[in-house]
């Protein structure tokens, strides 16, 4: 595992379980795959607080346009 993906894991670990689940399942089956605009976005998604990222990943509020296509994939890879 490279530092950069060991410092992104690090990063998902956010002491809410269903919010380290979330980013933890995203960042292990759907990140290696993606383009460098996703990586970057889910990078970005990681800089927010963690009462916007339980509003967008947990409560369903709208994300900001600039998180949207991630957040959307986030929830995507969560799904059995």
């Amino acid at each position: 595992m490279s530092e950069a993906v060991s410092r992104l894991r690090w990063q998902c670990r956010r002491g809410t379980r269903e919010l380290d689940v979330l980013l933890l399942r995203y960042l292990e089956n759907r990140y290696p795959g993606v383009g460098e605009s996703e990586k970057a976005g889910f990078r970005a998604l990681l800089k927010l607080q963690d009462p916007e990222l339980i509003g967008y990943l947990l409560q369903g509020l709208p994300p900001a346009p600039e998180f949207a296509d991630v957040v959307h994939a986030i929830l995507v890879a969560a799904r059995p």
